[in-house]
C-alpha cells in the first residue's frame, strides 16, 4: 500500500514537472465588485512579463499564461488585484472601487447621469455620492478623466475631457492651440509621356472630394488657394455625372468620351467615367461604425467640434436598427464614451455627441489604435465595418509623423475595416495627414466646411460615402502609338501606381461606394501634331505593332477590383475607339468636368497650360450646367467668377 502511495506521488510530481512551464489559455470576465457591471478596457497582465491584454466591451479577456503565474488587473479608479493561476482555465475577477484615489486626481468635468458608465483605455474614475444634498433621494455620478497629481505639470494642464451621458461642466478652461500654418503634401503635376517609353499608365481610383470643399473655403474667405491644396481629381469627383448603371454582374459601368482639349486646341482630351451600382437602402448590409472624434484643444473653434457634432447627427439619422455605433474620443489619451449602441437608439448617440468638449493635446495614434480595436471586436462578417475619423488632423502626441501614421494605418487596413476621414477647421488644418490616412486605409476623405457640406456627404450621399461595393479599384491604360504621340493623366499624382502593381493584389487602391461616380481625364497629343509639349523620340527604341489589327483603337483600358470582403481581384477589359467628336457636340458632363479640371490647372498655375483665362473656363462650365438639381455646378461658376 505504501509503495502504491509512493508511485502515485511520483506520478503526480512527474505530471506537475511535465506540465509546469506549458502555457494555457486563461479566459474570464472582469466586473465591478459593487454592482456587478462589466468593465471594458481593463488591463490584464502576467506579472513580471510584458504579456498583456485588454478586456472587450463585455468585460471578457483571454490570455496565454503558465500555471502558477500571477494575473494582475489594473484599472485606474479601482484597486489593483492579483490572482494566482491554479488548475482552472476560467478566472473571473471583480474589482473594488478605489475611493481614496479620487482625492489625488484632477477632475475635468462632472454632471448628472443615471446608469451610464465612462469607458477609457487610459484612465477612468467615478464616484457615487449625493452632490446636491438639498434634493432628497437623488443619486448623482461624477464622471471624470483622471490624472495623478504627481504627473508632470504639462500633463495636468492638458487633461483629456471625456463625458458619458452627462451635462459637463468645465473646471479647467479648454486648451487652445495657437493657429499655425496649414500642411499640404507637395507634389509635381504629371508630365507628358510617350507610349514608346511608357506604354502603360496605371493609377488607383479616387472618390475623395476634400480638395474641392477646401478650395471653396479659401475662395469664400477671400484667401489665396495654396497650390498644393489643389488636387484636380478631387475637384472633378466632387460632382456627379450622368453615367448609366452597370448592366452586367460587375459593380460599375465603364464610360468613355473623346474630344478636343479646351485649353489646347492642338490636343485631344479623353474622359473615363465609372458609375457604381446603386444599392437600394433595404439591401445594404448591417453597419458596425466607430466614431473616432478628436476632442483636443485645437478642436475648440466653432467650425471644428461644434460643426463636427452637428455633422455626425446627420449621419446618425441615416442609421437603422440593425446598425450599431461605438464612439471613441482622443485628446491627451484615448477613451470610449459610447459602447456599441443600436442605430435606432438615436437619442442615446446624440446625447453622447452633445456632451463632448475640447481640451488637451492630441494623441491621434492612440485614438486610431483603440478605434480599430473597437471595430474588430464588433466585426460583422459580410457587413459594413468602418472607422469614421473626425479631426483637424493636428496629431501632436504619440504616433504623429506622416510616415508613422502611414505604417500604422496600412497595418490596420488588413483587418477588413474601412476608414472614412472627415476634416474640419482652418489655420492649423493638416490636410497631408488626412490624405495619407484615407489613401492607405481603404478609405475616403471629405473636408466639411459647413453644415450644407455635412448634409451632402453624410446625408444625401450617405450610401456612396459609407458603403463600399468594390475595393482596390485600379485602372491601367495602354495607348496605341499609331494614334497617340504623347499623353498625360490630369491629376491623380498621389494615386499613380507602377505598371507591375496592377496585378499585384497586395497593393492597395481606392474604394468605390454605392452610386459613386469616378472621372479621370487624359490630355493627348495625337501623332503628326507639332506640339510645344511633344516628347522627343528615343534613338534606340523602336515600337512595332500590327497596324491592321489595331488601326481603329485609340487605347485598351483595363480595370481590376475586389469585392468588399474579397482578397482576389477581378479584371475587366475594354477598348476605346479612335473617334474624336467636336467639343460642341460632347455631353454636358464632358464640358463641365473639363471646365473643373481647367480651373484646377489654373489654380495650380500649371506650366503645361497656356490659356488660363477665367472667361474661357466660365463659358465652358456654363455650357455644362445641366443636371444641377442641388445647385453645385452653379456654385462652381460663382467660384470661378470670384477668382477673376
Amino acid at each position: 500500500m505504501k509503495s502504491l502511495k509512493l508511485i502515485s506521488s511520483a506520478l503526480a510530481m512527474l505530471f506537475s514537472i511535465l506540465t509546469f512551464g506549458q502555457e494555457i489559455t486563461i479566459t474570464g470576465t472582469v466586473t465591478d465588485q459593487t454592482d456587478g457591471s462589466v468593465l471594458p478596457a481593463v488591463s490584464v497582465t502576467i506579472k513580471g512579463t510584458k504579456t498583456t491584454t485588454l478586456t472587450d466591451f463585455n468585460g471578457n479577456y483571454s490570455i496565454q499564461a503558465q500555471k502558477g503565474k500571477i494575473l494582475v488587473c489594473n484599472y485606474i479608479g479601482y484597486q489593483t488585484k492579483e490572482v494566482k493561476i491554479g488548475n482552472s482555465k476560467v478566472i473571473n475577477i471583480s474589482l473594488k472601487n478605489n475611493v481614496s484615489s479620487l482625492e489625488e486626481i484632477v477632475v475635468v468635468g462632472y454632471g448628472n447621469s443615471h446608469k451610464d458608465k465612462l469607458y477609457s483605455a487610459e484612465a477612468v474614475a467615478y464616484e457615487k455620492k449625493n452632490l446636491n444634498r438639498n434634493v432628497p433621494n437623488q443619486q448623482t455620478r461624477a464622471t471624470a478623466m483622471v490624472m495623478p497629481t504627481k504627473a508632470k505639470a504639462e500633463s495636468i494642464t492638458e487633461p483629456l475631457q471625456i463625458y458619458g451621458n452627462t451635462n459637463p461642466i468645465n473646471i479647467n478652461p479648454p486648451l487652445r492651440n495657437t493657429p499655425n500654418q496649414e500642411d499640404y503634401e507637395t507634389f509635381v503635376e504629371n508630365q507628358f509621356e510617350t507610349p514608346k517609353n511608357a506604354p502603360l499608365s496605371t493609377f488607383s481610383i479616387d472618390v475623395d472630394n476634400a480638395s474641392y470643399t477646401n478650395i471653396r473655403r479659401f475662395i469664400n474667405n477671400g484667401q489665396a488657394v495654396p497650390k498644393d491644396a489643389v488636387r484636380i481629381e478631387e475637384m472633378m469627383n466632387f460632382f456627379k455625372y450622368n453615367y448609366p448603371q452597370p448592366k452586367e454582374n460587375h459593380p460599375f459601368s465603364i464610360n468613355t468620351e473623346y474630344s478636343d482639349c479646351p485649353w489646347n486646341s492642338k490636343h485631344q482630351l479623353l474622359k473615363i467615367g465609372l458609375q457604381g451600382k446603386n444599392i437600394p437602402t433595404e439591401n445594404l448590409p448591417a453597419s458596425n461604425l466607430v466614431f473616432l472624434i478628436d476632442v483636443s484643444g485645437s478642436m475648440n473653434d466653432p467650425n471644428k467640434l461644434p460643426l463636427l457634432k452637428q455633422s455626425m447627427k446627420i449621419l446618425v439619422n441615416e442609421l437603422r436598427k440593425e446598425d450599431k455605433v461605438s464612439m471613441v474620443v482622443y485628446a491627451g489619451a484615448a477613451g470610449m464614451v459610447l459602447p456599441p449602441t443600436s442605430g435606432d437608439q438615436k437619442q442615446t448617440i446624440i446625447d453622447a455627441l452633445d456632451n463632448l468638449n475640447a481640451g488637451g493635446s492630441t494623441a491621434g495614434g492612440a485614438g486610431i489604435e483603440l478605434a480599430y480595436k473597437t471595430a474588430i471586436a464588433n466585426f460583422i462578417k459580410g457587413g459594413n465595418n468602418r472607422v469614421i475619423l473626425a479631426t483637424d488632423g493636428d496629431f501632436n502626441v504619440g504616433t504623429s509623423s506622416n510616415k508613422d501614421m502611414e505604417t500604422l494605418i496600412e497595418e490596420k487596413r488588413k483587418s477588413g475595416v474601412f476608414l472614412t476621414c472627415l476634416g474640419y477647421g482652418m489655420g492649423n488644418y493638416k490636410d497631408s495627414k488626412m490624405e495619407i490616412l484615407a489613401n492607405k486605409g481603404n478609405g475616403n476623405y471629405a473636408y466639411i466646411d459647413n453644415i450644407q457640406e455635412a448634409n451632402r456627404f453624410l446625408g444625401k450621399e450617405f450610401k456612396g460615402s459609407m458603403f463600399a461595393i468594390a475595393k482596390d479599384v485600379k485602372i491601367q491604360i495602354e495607348f496605341n502609338p499609331k494614334h497617340v504621340q504623347a499623353y498625360r493623366l490630369i491629376g491623380y499624382e498621389n494615386r499613380k501606381l507602377r505598371p507591375e502593381d496592377f496585378k499585384n493584389d497586395a497593393i492597395d487602391a481606392g474604394e468605390l461606394g454605392s452610386g459613386h461616380t469616378v472621372t479621370a481625364l487624359y490630355e493627348i497629343i495625337p501623332t503628326g501634331i507639332d506640339s510645344d509639349y511633344s516628347v522627343a523620340d528615343l534613338k534606340y527604341t523602336n515600337t512595332t505593332i500590327n497596324k491592321e489589327s489595331y488601326s481603329n483603337e485609340l487605347a485598351t483600358i483595363k480595370f481590376r477590383y475586389k469585392k468588399p470582403d474579397g482578397d482576389k481581384s477581378i479584371e475587366m477589359i475594354q477598348t476605346i475607339a479612335n473617334h474624336s467628336a467636336q467639343l460642341a457636340t460632347t455631353s454636358n458632363d464632358f464640358k463641365f468636368s473639363s471646365a473643373v479640371a481647367w480651373f484646377g490647372l489654373k489654380l495650380r498655375d500649371s506650366k503645361l497650360v497656356t490659356d488660363k483665362e477665367s472667361k474661357s473656363i466660365l463659358k465652358l462650365a456654363q455650357q455644362g450646367l445641366s443636371n444641377d438639381k442641388e445647385g453645385y455646378r452653379t456654385e462652381f461658376v460663382r467660384l470661378v467668377e470670384a477668382v477673376q
